[in-house]
């Protein structure tokens, strides 16, 4: 389930209270009463045996006695009672249903009611929750002491304590909200259903989530990232767990927190992590006011050079930077400044500055092309009341077009507090420190810096070729024989079959075998220890390095057994590897590591490796799949990436080849699910390369089943196929560095075809439209190209999908030179099998009525007229599938 019915949260016209009264004191007066305050203009049912007598309040004894189905129904009674409550309320036809209700948090109680739902197809929202406000409706359908004003501002709250303070809060400061839902337990509605619905409201500009926890991780993320291409979305998570402290099979295992996680997967998502409270404040303020794009440079206006500066020096830390002034803007600010202005940004207007001087400095920095916005300092003064040079700044920005964000800082609570309703007037965001002042800039800079990264140009990837047939063995022969670890020698081979370079080494199990091994190697050897029961060898003494001869490699693994056989009695010792060492006076020593996280599955960590990978901690998370950009932000994430750098005598590392080990592991990762721990430390980086020196991979012996929560790109649904032309065409998915080619295709339509294709006169098809295309999300849209053997792109096929997977909308382009040889039908067909794998419900395509080809070639499909859709220049035709197999959104297989 996803937004499914969810637009009765937009207008609904009349609601239910189920237990709803006019006792003193009650939960259901308690509610009731807000909605009456809150001034909701429908109808508003109290279902009770006992009489409410309320104004403006509809009495009703039961559900059966409702003179008709409300759009929203809220539930105050008992627990025991809710499931039949909702039958009742599903049989008269109420879609969606608040459960304020205290339910035992418990499997069955939650099974019960979605039980009572499913028939019905009804929606829940909670329980346990506060209940829900939705201001543009006038409806606070809530317990929640205050109101909330209608602004701009979606707020999705796991806690009602969370919503309260934000609404004690928001009152203080005029800011408005589109919505505020207090999800509670989630047993049905959740953070990624909420999410897809206010991503698609016109009221909303933002999104603000307090997360405790995520129950659909693949439907959040798909939901998450689709929102933040169009709106910013903020998030506070609770509970910081630090993970340093932990056992674990890997070191990656043992620095894997859950916040680091949920860092890690808001961070793919496009979503900007605050860490307190306060902080969701600011963002909430400055992003209710501004919606992103924006840049990040900042100019800075004060009549106290002291906080300009100040505010200068933090810029960094909050993700921004000082604009550099142009010639012209100083030149232009000479004649109305004294002379011994700062002549550059910071601009001081210095402290006897009345509001024109404040103005002067607001109007011609905001004209300044260099310049993305404005921060305006007014520290208290005699010389001008606070309001004066708050009119001032508010008229200069009204002068300068008031398209660029202006932000105000009052300096001390007493000064804000009497210039707030000017600024509120002006929709201008006013803070009474500079700290705030400037982070909440910083948020507006990350939105925009997050929106970018999700419509980023890509690279061409850095992958090695793999043998996964060879890796995929080696996993099943360890399963079937009940091992969960792999040994050393198994673990590089797996590695190996990525292309990650590794050392050559072999096990020996008896001294024997040891001078064997060593007379096929060249010396200096390493000696490791080989033991299931011991896998962090270097922690227990189990690896010599630099052993000169094979005597010598054999003495050492003897005494190596006798010591931990000693110390180590229940291990059993399997051999030893042998490997020659690896000499580089230049190599660094890094960790690339896999673990697997309970909600978001499989996590790839990277950062310094050795012996102290633990107590440095110096690492930085992300989510599969990998491509070069991600890659490198990881590397550049981490303390170490300054390292991999020239310094000294010391060349440069080879990045790329770090980038291919990640990328590598990263497809490693989703071919072999079976995959729960992997550790690649260390990986020795040098000028020449990268080589891994040791590895270890721990394995699940329950169910081989992906647990991405990021689609990769299906490329199983790739097809050499010929057309009743006899057009032979190679069809795959789309991939982010498709872009040049889906636009050499558009560039060989004719202008006739590109006007059906977008329903515009559009004339060139733009980066913002291609990026769309090409940078997908594969559970939500499928976009498949055909190929000539050449490579040429000669068709395009698009199905873009709903949140339920109900219906999906299909697009189809072919090159002009290849029209009428049977591409288009040939490549629907393969859509129309695709979509009935995937459980989508039906495909629709949007027609001119002048495309008669189109329009011919799609009844021909068993497409046909949608009723009441033919709007004259355009028609919608529809081929009705199987239904979804499934409502809830899986990880992708």
């Amino acid at each position: 389930m996803t937004i499914r019915h969810l637009d009765a949260l937009n207008h609904p016209q009349s609601i239910a209270i189920i237990g709803g009264s006019s006792k003193a004191g009650s939960l259901g007066t308690r509610v009731l009463e807000n909605i009456i305050d809150g001034g909701f203009a429908g109808t508003v049912f109290a279902v009770n045996p006992d009489k409410v007598e309320l104004d403006d309040v509809w009495w009703v004894e039961s559900i059966a006695d409702l003179p008709r189905k409300p759009d929203l129904a809220v539930v105050v009674t008992p627990a025991a009672t809710i499931p039949a409550i909702i039958d009742q309320l599903g049989a008269i036809g109420t879609k969606v249903v608040a459960v304020i209700s205290t339910v035992p948090h418990d499997a069955a109680a939650r099974q019960a009611m979605l039980d009572a739902a499913r028939p019905h197809d009804v929606r829940l929202i909670g329980p346990n929750c506060l209940g829900l406000l939705l201001p543009h409706a006038g409806l606070n359908a809530s317990f929640a002491p205050r109101n909330a004003a209608a602004g701009r501002l979606a707020f999705l709250s796991q806690s009602g304590a969370l919503v309260t303070a934000m609404l004690d809060w928001a009152a203080d400061r005029h800011v408005g909200f589109s919505g505020v839902v207090s999800l509670g337990d989630m047993a049905d509605v959740d953070l990624g259903d909420l999410i897809d619905f206010y991503a698609g409201d016109p009221h909303t500009e933002a999104i603000l989530l307090y997360v405790e926890q995520v129950t659909n991780p693949a439907k959040f993320m798909s939901a998450a990232r689709a929102a933040s291409r169009i709106k910013p979305v903020i998030a506070i998570k609770a509970g910081r767990t630090e993970g340093a402290g932990k056992a674990a099979f890997s070191h990656t295992g043992a620095l894997t927190g859950s916040y680091d996680v949920y860092a890690a997967a808001f961070r793919r998502a496009g979503i900007i992590l605050v860490d307190i409270l306060g902080e969701l404040f600011d963002a909430a303020q400055i992003l209710s006011r501004y919606r992103p794009p924006y840049g990040d440079r900042l100019a800075i206006i004060s009549n106290g050079g002291g906080a300009g500066v100040l505010a200068a020096d933090a810029l960094p830390g909050a993700g921004a930077r000082l604009a550099t002034l142009s010639a012209a803007t100083i030149d232009a600010l000479d004649p109305d400044l004294p002379a011994g202005w700062s002549r550059a940004n910071p601009v001081d207007v210095v402290g006897d500055a009345r509001a024109e001087r404040f103005s002067v400095a607001t109007r011609a920095v905001l004209a300044d092309s260099a310049v993305d916005a404005a921060l305006v300092i007014h520290c208290p003064t005699a010389v001008a009341t606070g309001e004066e040079i708050a009119r001032g700044v508010i008229a200069a920005r009204a002068d300068a077009g008031g398209r660029k964000p202006l932000i105000a800082c009052w300096m001390g609570p007493r000064n804000a507090e009497a210039a707030r309703t000017l600024f509120d007037a002006a929709g201008i965001p006013v803070f009474d420190n500079l700290d705030d002042a400037v982070r909440a800039f910083g948020y507006l800079a990350k939105a925009s810096a997050a929106r970018e990264a999700l419509m980023r140009a890509p690279a061409h990837q850095l992958v090695p070729a793999s043998d996964s047939a060879r890796a995929r063995a080696i996993i099943v022969g360890a399963r079937n024989a009940g091992r969960q670890q792999l040994s050393a020698t198994e673990a590089k081979a797996v590695i190996g079959a990525y292309g990650i370079p590794v050392v050559r080494g072999m096990l020996a199990r008896d001294s024997d075998a040891i001078a064997r091994v060593c007379a096929d190697l060249p010396p200096p050897y390493a000696v490791k220890v080989v033991s299931p029961q011991l896998p962090h060898k270097s922690d227990v003494g189990g690896v010599a390095l630099d052993v000169a001869t094979v005597e010598d490699a054999q003495r050492v693994a003897a005494e190596m057994a006798a010591r931990l056989g000693h110390e180590y009695p229940k291990a059993s010792i399997t051999g030893f590897e042998i490997e020659s060492m690896v000499n580089s006076p230049s190599g660094r020593e890094l960790l690339i590591g896999v673990a697997r996280d309970p909600t978001f599955g499989p996590v790839i960590a990277f950062g310094a490796g050795g012996k102290t990978v633990q107590v440095t901690r110096d690492v930085a998370f992300g989510l599969p799949p990998l491509d070069n950009v991600l890659a490198g932000e990881m590397i550049s994430g981490t303390r170490v990436a300054t390292l991999l750098g020239a310094y000294r005598d010391v060349p440069a590392g080879d990045i790329d080849a770090v980038v291919r080990a990640l990328n590598a592991v990263s497809a490693l990762v989703i071919d072999m699910p079976e995959i729960a721990e992997l550790d690649i430390n260390p990986l020795l980086v040098d000028e020449h390369g990268a080589i891994a020196l040791d590895a270890r991979i721990g394995l699940s012996l329950d169910e081989a089943r992906s647990r991405l929560v990021i689609r990769p790109a299906p490329m199983e649904w790739t097809a050499d196929l010929t057309t009743r032309g006899g057009v032979t065409m190679h069809v795959r998915p789309v991939l982010p560095d498709d872009e040049d080619a889906l636009a050499d295709l558009f560039h060989h339509v004719t202008s006739d075809d590109l006007r059906f294709r977008f329903l515009t006169g559009l004339r060139d098809v733009g980066r913002d439209r291609l990026v769309a295309m090409t940078q997908i999300d594969y559970w939500r849209t499928m976009h498949f190209l055909a190929f000539a053997p050449d490579g040429t792109v000669i068709a395009s096929a698009l199905l873009a999908c709903d949140p339920d997977r109900e219906r999906a909308e299909l697009a189809v382009s072919v090159r002009s030179d290849f029209k009428d040889k049977g591409v288009s039908w040939t490549l629907v067909e393969h859509v129309v099998r695709y979509a009935e794998a995937e459980g989508i419900g039906a495909i629709e395509s949007v027609e001119s009525c002048e495309n008669r080809a189109a329009l011919a070639l799609e009844r021909e499909a068993g497409f046909v007229p949608v009723p009441g859709t033919d709007l004259g220049s355009e028609v919608v035709l529809r081929r009705t599938l199987r239904q979804p197999a499934a409502t809830e959104m899986e990880p992708a297989e």
